[in-house]
């Protein structure tokens, strides 16, 4: 791949990734915090409506795109340095912490989220509380461990740059 086109790969896996780590880390100093300050209905209402918009293609390109545009860096990079290289190792923990975020959010994040759709309509649930508790409380885990996960992601994206 030539040395420019690489460049504009590196520099769209690095704003998309920067995008979803600076989301995921806004739920986690800013909404949830912010939910967790209100009563039962409105968290469990506010949530299953996020969980239903954030479904956009503004949010997929770059929650899927980042770590498509940091696995074509990887296999160009080995393309041009072989199996070493400082640049390839930032690259490979980056890819790393985007398939920790992935996972995550596709084994614990998604999961809880399709829970909690599944009660109904907030005025339908008899016990909000009970709702609340089964979704709170590891939503908020999951999400911290996926903050990390991509903020490294970032990181790593930001050392790449750097050391090319």
């Amino acid at each position: 791949m030539p040395e420019v086109m690489l460049v504009v790969v590196l520099a769209g896996a690095t704003l998309s990734t920067g995008l979803v780590a600076g989301l995921f880390f806004a739920y986690a100093c800013s909404v949830l915090p912010g939910l967790a300050a209100t009563d039962d209905r409105t968290l469990v209402g506010t949530m299953q409506s996020i969980n239903r918009k954030i479904l956009n293609g503004w949010f997929l390109s770059v929650f899927l795109g980042g770590p498509l545009l940091v696995a074509v860096a990887v296999v160009a990079e080995v393309g041009r340095s072989g199996a070493g290289g400082a640049v390839l190792g930032w690259l490979v923990a980056a890819l790393v912490g985007h398939l920790v975020t992935f996972g995550v959010t596709m084994r614990c994040n998604v999961p809880l989220n399709n829970e909690l759709d599944a009660v109904g309509p907030v005025d339908g649930i008899t016990d909000l509380a009970a709702v609340r508790q089964r979704f709170e409380g590891p939503w908020v885990r999951w999400n911290l461990v996926r903050t990390v996960s991509s903020v490294a992601a970032f990181a790593g994206l930001i050392g790449a740059l750097l050391v090319r």
